[in-house]
């Protein structure tokens, strides 16, 4: 009987120990929203589960217009991170207006030689609220273009902890500002950050939903 109650004990007792590690793996499998309350119940299914998350999420993109990123290939977040910003948004299908216009005012080389910088990168539909005839008339005054276009760029690169409560002079020597926090976050009062903190090889970039206007 002894022999029998103490073989019982220790299968118990691995199988508790065994629990926390199999509700981690199931976290890990993509269902972490459910597995991590239980999983929280032992100290090893805290440390594999939370803690991890906790020290790499607050470092990648974020945003719902993230999704529309390509996942593989030059255009995505890691083929972006190898590149310069010009070069970068390039491969971006939703920066194509934006890629336009930084080619008509002849800035992909100051953008691709500078070191350390923020863009705000407005997106295709962002130049679409502007009226075609405006946005001509624009795309056809290089000065005007450049200046629209430097304001958009912070001659250091910021971080969401930075854009919580933030001013920050520009390329165009204007003043931007930014507040937020989490994952929301607005430039000027006006313009949504839809997808934040992407990397390219010499810029942080986000990916901004309206076209800032230097005041």
């Amino acid at each position: 009987m002894n022999t029998m109650k103490i073989r019982r004990t220790a299968i118990a007792v691995a199988a508790a120990a065994v629990l926390p590690f199999s509700l981690a793996a199931c976290s890990d499998s993509g269902s972490d929203t459910k597995a991590a309350p239980t999983a929280a119940a032992g100290d090893e299914g805290k440390s594999a589960a939370s803690t991890p998350m906790e020290d790499t999420g607050s470092d990648k993109p974020f945003g719902a217009a993230c999704a529309g990123v390509p996942k593989e290939g030059a255009g995505s977040f890691d083929g972006m991170a190898k590149d310069p910003v010009a070069t970068a948004a390039s491969n971006n299908p939703a920066l194509s207006t934006l890629v336009a216009a930084v080619k008509q005012a002849g800035l992909v080389d100051t953008l691709n030689n500078a070191e350390n910088i923020t863009v705000f990168a407005p997106t295709n539909d962002a130049f679409a609220k502007i009226p075609k005839a405006d946005l001509d008339k624009v795309l056809a005054d290089k000065a005007t273009l450049t200046k629209i276009l430097t304001y958009h760029v912070v001659g250091q690169k910021l971080t969401p902890k930075q854009l919580e409560n933030g001013s920050f002079e520009t390329l165009q020597k204007g003043m931007v500002t930014t507040k937020g926090s989490g994952e929301a976050y607005k430039v000027n009062d006006t313009s949504n950050v839809v997808c934040g903190n992407v990397k390219t090889a010499n810029a942080n970039v986000y990916i901004v939903d309206t076209v800032l206007m230097p005041k």
